[in-house]
């Protein structure tokens, strides 16, 4: 599968913003993506990760931080490593890496990986988003999955649509317009739905959903497009054309990870 290409650009805001869950706040996300090539440097971006970085974030009550690695890395000559980190504001992005290095335990831990040589880097290039967590889901949910941590399918998805106006209408499709209630209803055990703040490819919204396997997440997406409730959502004249290019990336979650 293609991986997505994202920069990390302040943009004025142009965002829909429809009604909001009451006494909620609404998240900020993290997503960043490591590229790398090599079994060398996947072993010091795991262990990094693991005995450094997650760590020091569950000290500083930085909870359900998802990491998560295709199942197109098998075989990818580019392969990725997905983190999600939830946020209580948006200026978290430029203040946590600061706070991290004042952590004397996750620069011990981290050292091969922080210190790393010019020529030896333990990653190919990296890539970093911020998301706000759509009004109607604005709080990551864990998922609630019965199957052995091996068999959970994680399901990321990302929407792009033409222009910005059409963007705002397929995020209201989500909200007012009752998607995130199908896919509540239908029990795809979604952990987040995001707008894209800065990225690559906006305007753009982003999503995950999970499963206990491969085959169960073929029969919900098989129940999904047979509902009558996305055959007459989807049917709607207002809706119609509001996403240009859809993304699907298939995923586990590491042994180490929240999830």
């Amino acid at each position: 599968m293609k991986s997505m290409a994202f920069c990390f650009l302040l943009v004025p805001s142009f965002f829909y913003k429809p009604l909001q869950a009451a006494g909620t706040i609404r998240e900020f996300y993290e997503l960043t993506l490591y590229h790398f090539s090599s079994v060398d440097q996947e072993r010091v971006i795991d262990n990094y990760l693991e005995k450094a970085l997650l760590p020091a974030l569950h000290k500083m009550n930085i909870q359900e931080v998802g990491i998560f690695k295709p199942l197109a890395n098998d075989t990818a000559k580019d392969k990725i490593v997905y983190i999600l980190i939830p946020l209580r504001n948006a200026e978290q992005i430029t203040t946590l890496p600061q706070q991290l290095l004042k952590n004397k335990q996750y620069v011990l831990a981290g050292k091969e990986y922080l210190e790393a040589h010019y020529n030896s880097a333990p990653y190919q290039r990296i890539e970093r988003m911020l998301l706000h967590a759509f009004p109607l889901a604005p709080q990551i949910k864990l998922p609630k999955l019965g199957s052995p941590k091996t068999e959970h399918i994680y399901e990321f998805r990302s929407y792009e649509s033409a222009t910005e106006q059409l963007y705002r209408n397929k995020v209201k499709m989500f909200n007012e317009g009752g998607e995130i209630v199908l896919f509540n209803r239908l029990q795809f055990n979604a952990i987040f739905y995001a707008e894209v703040i800065t990225g690559g490819r906006m305007p753009n919204l982003v999503y995950m959903t999970s499963f206990e396997n491969m085959e169960e997440r073929d029969k919900h997406w098989k129940t999904f497009v047979d509902d009558a409730e996305w055959k007459k959502l989807s049917a709607m004249p207002e809706y119609k054309n509001n996403v240009s290019k859809a993304d699907i990336i298939l995923m586990k979650a590491t042994a180490y990870s929240d999830y």
